[in-house]
């Protein structure tokens, strides 16, 4: 989507796409290892997880329309809610089961009611999960560490009985005994799992200790594995990819890392960290990761922070002059390279402000039509220093008014 600036003109600096939008080639370098994945599949929990942001109440429009983007963009797994939590839920998880051609999955406790509701809404994946920490099985389930297993192993048969796919979660996995954890995920496996899910539910882990415990858990399962990580300590993400380097084929993850408390691992940042710094393709479309990232902020009510990862208003600006100049010579100086503004369906921005240098005023000033000399672009940036060092955002009708001050010429042609 173009942006326009609060004046109606259009703010932003186009350049063309120079690289294809997919394997663009990491730079050589101290980093330019790839070869720790082969694959990275996208669980997206934005219509369950996401939906439990405080605050934010998805429609069932709302719902139908995000999974659709969802299932265009070839996301593999969406997670359409929690069927048994009231009948409109219901109804939502069933039409998009219906509707989307990737896997829909549904939520379920391990309580009989659950996992019927969820079998019962056509999901072809049921993800049944139950609680593996002794805090939150004594005060939460108020229950024993027999029982959850009993219970566990007698919802995933109830699935595999009925002929859907299968995931089982140990639920804040990463505050559990280890040998009481392992011997869950046994249990389940031997129930017949497809999925074994390893939640960082409170966000606790750190990316080597997360890596050591999924590597735990594969060698103590025939079960593919999946990763859940909270974004408590900002590490959501980081942890997400390190589940996935240790062995998990899977990462769930929801757009713009909404959800519980700080979120969870966001789907862009996943998404473009395989794509990018790993150099694996996950087959999503990543052209409309943008327009999935307004999407979501808008019917969520939760606003997207502009220094955010990917899709955030400054992920692809620059005001510092040093920045914007190199830029405008190769966007590779100061950005990745590995990942361009056309890849994830966004454009890059020259921002003028205190930090503005003369070869970005210069190109912003060819952009509006103008063809100033040396002296003239000294001039307007002074201006534009000064009226950015207020506080004050500087717009293109500003920078126009500053030319026609200079007394800057239009190029023949040019309306003014």
């Amino acid at each position: 989507m173009r942006r326009r600036s609060s004046d109606g003109t259009r703010c932003l600096h186009q350049t063309p796409a120079l690289r294809p939008l997919r394997a663009v080639e990491f730079f050589q370098g101290t980093l330019d290892s790839t070869e720790e994945i082969e694959t990275a599949r996208v669980f997206d929990t934005t219509l369950r997880d996401g939906e439990q942001s405080p605050g934010t109440s998805f429609s069932y429009d709302d719902k139908r329309e995000i999974a659709s983007l969802l299932d265009e963009m070839g996301t593999h797994v969406i997670e359409a809610g929690f069927p048994v939590n009231s009948d409109a839920e219901f109804e939502a998880v069933r039409d998009i089961a219906s509707s989307t051609q990737t896997t829909t999955c549904g939520l379920a406790r391990v309580v009989e009611g659950d996992v019927e509701a969820a079998l019962d809404s056509g999901v072809e994946l049921v993800h049944v999960f139950a609680s593996t920490s002794d805090v939150q099985i004594e005060d939460s389930m108020h229950s024993t560490r027999e029982e959850v297993v009993q219970r566990a192993v007698e919802s995933v048969e109830r699935v595999k009985e009925a002929g859907a796919e299968c995931m089982f979660s140990p639920m804040d996995a990463t505050r559990t005994d280890e040998a009481f954890l392992l011997e869950t995920v046994e249990a389940v496996t031997e129930a017949g799992t497809d999925w074994i899910n390893v939640p960082d539910t409170c966000g606790v882990a750190t990316p080597r200790r997360f890596y050591d415990l999924i590597e735990k858990i594969v060698a103590h399962t025939d079960a593919r594995i999946d990763v859940h990580t909270h974004d408590d300590f900002g590490l959501a993400t980081a942890n997400a990819l390190s589940g996935i380097e240790a062995g998990a084929e899977q990462a769930q993850v929801s757009v713009n890392s909404i959800g519980e408390r700080a979120g969870n691992a966001a789907y862009e940042e996943y998404v473009m960290a395989v794509e990018s710094l790993y150099q694996t393709d996950t087959g999503i479309d990543t052209t409309r990761i943008t327009e999935l990232s307004e999407m979501v902020a808008e019917k969520s009510g939760v606003a997207t922070p502009s220094n955010k990862p990917v899709v955030g208003s400054n992920a692809f600006s620059h005001e510092s002059g040093i920045h914007a100049a190199g830029v405008i010579e190769n966007a590779d100086t100061f950005e990745p390279g590995v990942m361009t503004p056309e890849m994830v369906g966004a454009e890059r921005r020259l921002v003028l402000g205190k930090h503005t240098g003369t070869h970005s005023v210069r190109e912003r000033l060819r952009e509006q039509g103008y063809d100033p000399t040396d002296e003239e672009v000294r001039a307007v940036t002074r201006r534009v220093k000064d009226f950015g060092a207020e506080k004050r955002q500087v717009t293109v009708a500003d920078l126009e008014r500053f030319a026609d001050d200079e007394g800057i010429r239009k190029r023949e042609g040019v309306r003014a």
